[in-house]
């Protein structure tokens, strides 16, 4: 019996000791598998077959791809249109179940996590990414006109680097007592990581006594993510107000929306693609408690659309606002006697005008000079018109350096409107009617005379009368002394080759209507039936690039006539078409593109952009005033356009299709050109 026990014993050890081991070792791989990750997230390397070696399918978090700072790869994102639905994994430090984002966490809190796009530096997506990767990009390029598919990889607080001047750090620079504002931002079907990135940069860096509200006017957006889960997303906010309009109203609506909306003695307006800097906030509320009749503007730094990159300049590169004849507006450098008003480039500097999308005014000023036109419809034209009225009835337009605001500039719209009117055309023609007195004259040629129906302006007539309104001669004299004035051109009209009387070149590159002899409306080469006219959209792209000949169209714009081909020189002159050759196109008569001038300094130009000659191709470029390439000299006798430093002469081919340069023919006809409305005193 003794013995039965103790066999029993041993066989209870070994079952014991057996049992031991096993549950050892199960629990050993039990908190190995938890250690390791699972299988959906794993990270994607080379040699792998099956995946795509650079970007990840959505609904794998964690597959990598390399960017140009980081082995680290890009985390699937899903795409602000469609956030309404859940995302299939947990989607990062920022995104929660639902779609809806948890709040932000600061970059710091987690070194492991890869940083896009931290301190602004750019995110460059890789060439070889899989299909499904290259359609989320593409969708989000087609719905907001920018890379969302990067925007939505970097975190909605991303650091940004400090732009500022040290003289804008000094102590004391600013007054202790400022007043507090109200940010309006209007958006509409905006990203949902751009929008609330804007929101954030603007709560995290500015003082919380002076930001009293941020008013979020939805401009009937029908996304998902811009509805429920908005107003979800800013409970955690409550300084935040989302106001929602009934329909669709355009910027300058909504914006007088969020205006009756606001509380706060100051309103500052951004657009909903926007981050804040450090320190932007405190520069522009103090130009404002010196004076409340000052408008102040930010620098508005460039956000790259397709990486995101943030980039800025001292404030030895700010330049200020102006606009050019087709009340278009420009960006243009300080003039030297601004500069010789301050002793630091970080001082706030005066500008004729303003972009319009970021800026800060007292809101009893504002309301003062009446606000934005009701009669404006959708967008374009109410930034001059508020630039013009502000230093006309009494105030101030700066901008200040010392405040820094990116801002990503869309190469185009992604928003559509039903509507049959140019409303940038009639905007522009109430503003041309109400604040431009008999300066008006010089908008309405560009346009052939066009009005159009821009409905009753007598009610803003009235209120520059009641304001007591300076005129616009006044403004131009002392605000804006830089801007060529047409009616102080030797010549304008058309300038008309003599082979045939009937033909004409429509001398029309945007960019180059001022050359003091100015020739404004259309520069014709008879010698070809007056039908073919030097054309040239005059974009920035269009810079350095030859002069072409399109057919006549008589509507002005870009072009000189030629009757005889029924060609004209044509540009819109854009910055786009800069450094471009003035190309041909069918002459309008309308002005517009076709519109050209001559300056005393011998310069054919429109607004800022000049006919130049190098030694090859007659292109746009930017005027300089300096002639050698862009000086002209017209011979009324001969009738030849000779160029200065190269002494060739300006004639059309014998095929209609291009402006040439030649050496010069008293004879030939197809150099012979004549000035309309010529003017030799004011030589």
């Amino acid at each position: 019996m003794a013995l039965l026990l103790r066999r029993r014993s041993l066989l209870l050890k070994i079952v014991l000791l057996i049992f031991t081991a096993w549950f050892t070792v199960a629990f050993l791989l039990y908190m190995e598998q938890r250690g390791s990750p699972a299988d959906s997230n794993a990270v994607v390397r080379p040699g792998d077959s099956n995946v795509d070696p650079a970007l990840p399918h959505p609904a794998a978090l964690s597959k990598k791809i390399p960017d140009s700072s980081s082995e680290k790869g890009l985390p699937a994102v899903v795409p602000s249109g469609n956030q309404n639905a859940a995302p299939e994994v947990d989607a990062g430090p920022e995104e929660g179940v639902g779609g809806v984002l948890v709040p932000p966490r600061d970059p710091d809190e987690d070194s492991s996590s890869v940083k896009y796009g931290e301190m602004g530096k750019p995110v460059v997506l890789p060439t070889n990414m899989s299909a499904d990767v290259k359609k989320l990009v593409d969708e989000g390029w087609q719905k907001n006109a920018f890379n969302q598919y990067v925007s939505d990889l970097i975190s909605v607080r991303r650091k940004l680097p400090d732009p500022r001047d040290q003289w804008c750090k000094e102590p004391s620079r600013y007054l202790e007592n400022l007043p507090a504002t109200a940010v309006v931002i209007c958006f509409h079907n905006e990203a949902w990581s751009v929008l609330l990135r804007t929101v954030h940069s603007v709560i995290d860096r500015s003082p919380p006594h002076l930001l009293k509200e941020v008013i979020l006017v939805d401009d009937y957006s029908d996304m998902p993510h811009t509805k429920r889960q908005l107003e979800d997303y800013m409970v955690m906010y409550p300084k935040v107000k989302i106001v929602r309009a009934t329909k669709r109203e355009g910027l300058i609506r909504a914006r007088l929306l969020g205006a009756r909306h606001a509380t706060a003695p100051v309103l500052t307006y951004l657009d909903s693609h926007c981050e804040c800097t450090t320190g932007w906030l405190e520069p522009l509320l103090d130009r404002i408690a010196r004076d409340p009749t000052t408008v102040v503007c930010p620098v508005i730094d460039v956000i790259d659309d397709t990486s995101l990159e943030y980039h800025w300049r001292d404030s030895g590169g700010v330049n200020v606002g102006g606009f050019d004849w087709n009340l278009q507006f420009n960006w243009h450098a300080v003039p030297e006697r601004e500069r010789k008003k301050h002793k630091n480039s970080a001082e706030p500097v005066w500008s004729p005008t303003m972009a319009g999308g970021l800026f800060s005014i007292d809101k009893a000023f504002f309301e003062k000079l009446g606000t934005y036109d009701s009669g404006f419809d959708i967008w374009g034209g109410e930034n001059l018109e508020l630039s013009f009225k502000t230093w006309m009835c009494g105030g101030t337009l700066e901008i200040v350096p010392c405040s820094h605001v990116g801002h990503i500039f869309r190469k185009r719209s992604p928003y559509k409107w039903r509507s049959g009117v140019n409303v940038l055309k009639r905007n522009s023609v109430r503003l041309a009617e109400v604040w431009l007195d008999d300066y008006a004259k010089y908008y309405y040629q560009r346009i052939g005379n066009d009005l159009g129906d821009f409905g009753d302006v007598s009610s803003r007539r009235e209120l520059r009368e009641k304001l007591g309104c300076k005129s616009f001669k006044w403004y131009l004299d002392n605000i804006y002394p830089e801007l060529f004035i047409p009616g102080e051109a030797v010549a304008y009209g058309e300038v008309i080759n003599v082979l045939f009387s009937c033909e004409c070149i429509c001398l029309c590159v945007c960019l180059c209507v001022l050359m003091e002899l100015a020739v404004m409306n259309q520069v014709r080469n008879l010698g070809l039936e007056g039908k073919t006219c030097l054309d040239s959209p005059a974009r920035k792209a269009d810079l350095h690039k030859a002069a072409g000949l399109y057919p006549c169209h008589n509507q002005g714009g870009n072009q000189i006539h030629n009757e005889w081909s029924g060609q004209c020189v044509d540009s819109a002159c854009k910055p786009d078409d800069m450094h471009k050759p003035v190309g041909l196109w069918p002459c309008h008569m309308q002005g517009g593109n076709q519109y050209w001038m001559m300056s005393k300094a011998g310069e054919i130009r429109r607004d800022e952009t000049c006919l130049d000659y190098a030694g090859q191709d007659v292109i746009l470029y930017p005027c300089h005033g300096s002639k050698g390439n862009q000086y002209w000299h017209y011979n009324p006798e001969t009738r030849l356009i000779q160029h200065g430093s190269s002494k060739k002469c300006l004639a059309i081919s014998s095929n209609k299709q291009k402006l040439l340069m030649e050496e010069c023919d008293n004879s030939n006809q197809q150099q012979q050109w004549k000035f309309q409305n010529y003017n030799p005193s004011k030589l």
